[in-house]
């Protein structure tokens, strides 16, 4: 699936199929959380502002945090973490 394809997708679908594609997860679960955050700085009207990720991927295994949230974000892409508040990771080792 290419980019252009995914604009037609949910912001939720869009990130579970480019973290799919690139990290070939063995756990992933992703959560909008956005309801939780009406009224508060980021909440964007129709929600997927801001989500939880619990992921276990072969890629992630023995990395620090850091690193591994740098593998998360650049598997999501900057063109769709531009358009995210907030995005809690739990890394499953």
């Amino acid at each position: 699936m290419n980019r252009g394809q995914c604009k037609k997708m949910t912001k939720i679908s869009q990130i579970e199929a480019r973290i799919r594609a690139t990290l070939s997860p063995e756990i992933l679960e992703l959560r909008d959380e956005s309801a939780d955050h009406i009224g508060h700085a980021g909440y964007q009207d129709g929600g997927e502002s801001h989500f939880a990720l619990r992921i276990a991927a072969p890629a992630l295994k023995g990395k620090p945090r850091v690193a591994a949230h740098r593998a998360i974000y650049a598997a999501i892409g900057p063109d769709l973490m531009a358009q995210i508040h907030a995005l809690s990771i739990d890394i499953v080792t």
